[in-house]
């Protein structure tokens, strides 16, 4: 039986600044132009992921695949460099700065569990049971997709993908849960391919691969994964508490390009035919939008437009 040490919950993709009340948003917003205060990240001594990670992934629900493709071409774009730029590798080699060099990222083993065998309601303690479906591999991580018609504990009410780490008799284990919001809560976890559910009300963006949720996945899934290598244990790279950290990824919560503010996205490319928005290639002619991560070598959250 496996110990689960904890779960780290990652927060909505939402911009952080649209939940303040408007004046107290502004006023913040304002004072972040005049003088940008220095992020950092807290390392807090712990093991990091690094080297080759295996990520093993557990499809639970529904998913065509069409759905399964555009994400499994994410997890094997991250160490495709013959990519142009930018490219879902470029974003991902930003997690070699931190303490320990980098790692790459591969799809491996995948299980379709296509009959809801712990049904439609999950509790978090049961995505550990079905992370466990992929069984264990040195240095693997295996990862819960839950389709559209699956609610999940605190899902849509408090976050959009989870990371988590474990002990069993063979040693530590990590592993990851992003969920389909589209039928659920798109305005808080597929923005900004949906209006949000709290603040300005701008135009949302078009899907790069003309799927709002699984778009919505990949900027989880991104969050999620970034976490997960730089602080799978609980004490790697975080600032604030431990069981709710801001890491890599989500300490950056909005920012997509440059110039991003509270319910702008920032400046990204657009596919002149589609009208897509996006700022990464992939493999196999894939574009993807991906949210800034944190450089611990500047302090800054960085983009790839």
């Amino acid at each position: 039986m496996a110990s689960i040490s904890r779960f780290i919950i990652l927060t909505s993709l939402l911009p952080l600044f649209s939940l303040l009340p408007p004046a107290l948003a502004t006023s913040r917003k304002l004072a972040a132009l005049v003088q940008e205060q220095p992020l950092v990240l807290k390392y807090h001594n712990g093991q990091l992921l690094k080297g080759n990670i295996t990520v093993n992934i557990i499809w639970y629900g529904k998913f065509s695949p069409i759905q399964r493709s555009i994400i499994v071409d994410f997890l094997n774009s991250f160490s495709s460099m013959a990519r142009p730029a930018p490219s879902v590798a470029t974003w991902w080699q930003t997690t070699g700065r931190y303490r320990g060099g980098p790692c790459t990222v591969v799809a491996g083993k995948q299980v379709l569990e296509e009959n809801y065998s712990l049904g439609k309601l999950l509790k978090t303690s049961q995505i550990v049971t079905l992370a466990s479906k992929a069984g264990r591999g040195q240095n693997s991580l295996n990862l819960v997709l839950t389709s559209a018609d699956v609610a999940i504990d605190g899902f849509c009410m408090s976050n959009c993908g989870a990371h988590g780490s474990g002990k069993d008799k063979m040693g530590k284990f990590v592993y990851a849960w992003v969920g389909n919001s589209v039928a659920q809560c798109p305005g808080q976890c597929a923005w900004p391919f949906h209006q949000p559910i709290y603040g300005p009300q701008g135009p949302p963006l078009v899907a790069p691969n003309g799927d709002v949720g699984i778009d919505g996945m990949i900027l989880n899934l991104a969050t999620v994964l970034a976490g997960a290598v730089t602080n799978p244990f609980d004490d790697g790279y975080f600032q604030g508490p431990a069981n709710a950290p801001l890491e890599a990824v989500s300490a950056c919560t909005g920012i997509f390009g440059k110039g991003a503010y509270p319910g702008y996205p920032g400046e990204v490319l657009v596919d002149k035919t589609t009208g897509a928005s996006y700022n990464a290639f992939g493999i196999n002619a894939r574009k993807y939008l991906l949210p800034a991560m944190w450089d611990p070598t500047t302090s800054t959250c960085e983009t790839l437009v």
